[in-house]
């Protein structure tokens, strides 16, 4: 029977055609200038969480109708808001979303929301407001310390890590720190944020009692950035050119080494700051570093080649007191950073290796001269000669701050990661057929040679199995012989290459970010410590032996900083005179120096917000928005910053490529698939009339 089709007007669907929702009722955050961090948390969480509801990629947020209301979140921020903690409290929520596994994608899409509302917020500003934003320190609400108390800080301030770990105890009145690191840290921030965006109806009483944000103290967006992995975020040119002023000495955090010297961004005036203050240029930093690995290959190797086996010499008395200096200076890199930090970077895990190697070195030739045991002594020199393996490798680490280098370093981890995994079903396939083969062929083959046939068969000698396979067992050694060949050498061999390959493919895709993102986190790791003198090896030898002694004894108070300032400024400065040198040549090439940040220079922040706009009751899903009202801006901004940028709105990032352009596309489809879905999920749609 024919069938008549009576078609209907499709209804108005009850939700967005994005996954992002139109409704007009969700208020934008009213977020004041004096508003503390959690506060602000709080509010952007609300927000976030009411227009962010379905699963969405990043390209979709970023390049489809489903950006909309962060295009206007975005607007009225730069427009209304001039809380200095917005970044922060972005960057926070970025990473708690990342890391709840909702199973949908919903909590992915909210990360990827904070992180684009981020940075499209720095890209509406001045370049020195920029800076100003992403160096923020998120301040200490604790009451101040007594007056008898030194204003800096005293010890804490020498060894207090860079992630600091400040803890509101709930039950007392005052704070305490608490040492955390590694997943402990991580677990930490998350359980903080996730009270915080769980609890939006909590009293304020409460608040007060129990910070949640507390764990967060004393970090700034660019740290918050590293934690939460917002490689993204990081890789934009507005943030790489903060991170590069701070490599190159533009941007600093201590301008002078004084008693009463405090830690706080600032751009690096040549007129008034302490040349000293130049030792903590990530930069100069770098150099020294590999200067110091060049001494240590010398030594090293003049040592191997001596190899004095019945005595220590001069030389080997000096290899010791590299490696002292060497190991000492790992510690405090890593008391200075935290582990977060500390592991983020590969070259660290090689400096432990080498730590290791050496005083395993060390133990073996005391012993082995001691007990008058040159056996000993010679399997000392052996270990030590696996040192090169790691300290050739770190000489050259160098490199790792190139873009080639450095793109291939984040692809070696990646297939390094993936070959392990994979090990573990080659060891179960070897171990397996290794018990056969030994047990059946017993007779005439023992364990450790049956052991080396098998390695060589799955190495790829496959004719070694053939050949023997008969004397294993006339009967079972023939076919379980040709199983193990073609499992190891076709299956496995060809599995493993296949994987590795879509490994290196996968991570050479964001090669550009993870480079970015190494380099940004060894910028930070390197400067932004709150330990004011920094000496560098081996002279942190002799502080070390000068003043820890002291302090058993005698109180920590402003003579032992004053003391340690006046050492460090006797030990390094040949090293400052040699900055300075560099220093003066390049300015008579680049003579703009700090000045390539545009901008007015005072502190840009507002002391006073202005209301929230008033938002209208509906607007397009994409192309037109209402213009939010521009900042008022007094004579002197007017005169010093620059004319804007003419950028597209809703992109001022780095330009699509052809696949972004392609996955834009891919994404209008989608929206118009998704329209009739929820169109016919609504009841609207077509009759059939059977006739």
């Amino acid at each position: 029977m024919p069938i008549r089709v009576k078609s209907r007007p499709l209804a108005t669907p009850d939700r967005a055609l994005s996954p992002i929702s139109n409704r007009a009722e969700v208020p934008l955050p009213d977020i004041t200038h004096d508003d503390l961090f959690r506060d602000v948390v709080r509010k952007l969480s609300q927000y976030i969480t009411e227009v962010v509801y379905m699963p969405s990629t990043f390209e979709q947020l970023r390049t489809t109708s489903a950006g909309d209301e962060l295009r206007t979140l975005t607007e009225h921020l730069s427009a209304r808001v001039t809380n200095p903690a917005i970044v922060n409290a972005l960057l926070a929520l970025r990473w708690h979303y990342g890391a709840i596994n909702d199973g949908r994608g919903v909590s992915e899409a909210r990360a990827n929301a904070c992180e684009i509302v981020a940075w499209r917020f720095l890209t509406r500003l001045s370049e020195r407001e920029a800076v100003e934003f992403c160096l923020y320190e998120i301040p200490d609400i604790c009451p101040e310390p007594d007056a008898d108390e030194p204003a800096d800080g005293g010890e804490s301030n020498e060894r207090s890590a860079l992630l600091g770990n400040t803890v509101r105890s709930s039950s007392s009145d005052h704070c305490s720190d608490h040492d955390r690191s590694g997943t402990s840290r991580r677990n930490l921030l998350f359980k903080s944020i996730s009270r915080l965006t769980m609890s939006r109806h909590a009293s304020d009483v409460e608040e007060l009692e129990d910070d949640p944000t507390a764990p967060f103290i004393h970090l700034n967006a660019l740290e918050i950035a590293a934690i939460a992995d917002a490689k993204r975020f990081l890789s934009q040119h507005v943030v790489q050119k903060i991170i590069t002023g701070i490599w190159n000495g533009e941007i600093i955090f201590w301008d002078r080494l004084s008693v009463h010297s405090e830690k706080k961004p600032r751009f690096y005036n040549p007129s008034t700051a302490d040349p000293f203050s130049r030792l903590r240029v990530p930069k100069y930093l770098k150099a020294y570093e590999v200067a110091f690995f060049i001494g240590f290959l010398l030594l090293y190797y003049s040592v191997l080649i001596e190899q004095n086996r019945y005595a220590i010499t001069p030389l080997e008395i000096l290899l010791y007191i590299w490696f002292a200096a060497f190991f000492y200076d790992e510690i405090s890199e890593y008391i200075d950073a935290g582990s977060v930090f500390y592991a983020a970077d590969v070259w660290n895990l090689f400096d432990m290796i080498m730590i290791a190697i050496g005083i395993v070195f060390a133990v073996l030739r005391f012993v082995g001269l001691y007990k008058a045991d040159y056996t000993l002594v010679d399997i000392a020199f052996d270990v030590l000669s696996l040192e090169a393996l790691f300290m050739v490798p770190r000489v050259c680490s160098i490199l790792s701050l190139s873009p080639y280098w450095g793109t291939l370093i984040p692809c070696l981890k990646e297939m390094g990661k993936d070959f392990i995994k994979f090990m573990v079903l080659v060891v179960i396939v070897y171990v397996g057929f290794l018990t056969t083969f030994s047990l059946v062929g017993r007779e005439k083959y023992a364990f450790p040679h049956m052991a080396m046939i098998v390695t060589k068969i799955f190495f790829g000698s496959s004719y070694v199995g053939f050949d023997i396979m008969e004397d294993i067992d006339p009967i079972f050694g023939p076919p379980l012989m040709l199983i193990f060949v073609t499992l190891s050498s076709i299956l496995l061999m060809g599995s493993l290459t296949g994987m590795l390959s879509n490994s290196f493919s996968r991570v050479i895709t964001h090669a550009r970010e993870e480079y970015l993102y190494v380099y940004s986190v060894y910028v930070l790791e390197a400067s932004t410590s709150n330990r004011l003198t920094h000496f560098y090896p081996p002279f942190n030898l002799l502080a070390l032996g000068i003043f820890r002694p002291l302090r058993l004894f005698l109180p920590s108070d402003d003579k032992f900083r004053q003391g340690r300032i006046l050492l460090l400024k006797t030990t390094h400065a040949p090293i400052v005179g040699l900055i300075q040198v560099y220093e003066w040549f390049t300015k008579k090439v680049n003579p703009d120096g700090f000045d390539n940040f545009r901008g007015p220079r005072q502190t840009s922040f507002k002391k006073h917000s202005a209301p929230p706009p008033n938002r209208p009751e509906s607007r397009p899903r994409s192309g037109y928005r209402p213009r939010m009202a521009s900042r008022p801006a007094s004579s002197e901004m007017v005169i010093n910053k620059p004319k804007p940028r003419q950028v597209p709105e809703d992109d001022e990032g780095d330009a699509p490529t052809d696949v972004e352009v392609r996955i834009s596309e891919l994404a209008g489809k989608i929206d118009r698939l998704t329209a009739l879905v929820v169109a016919l999920q609504s009841g609207a749609g077509i009759d059939t009339v059977r006739t």
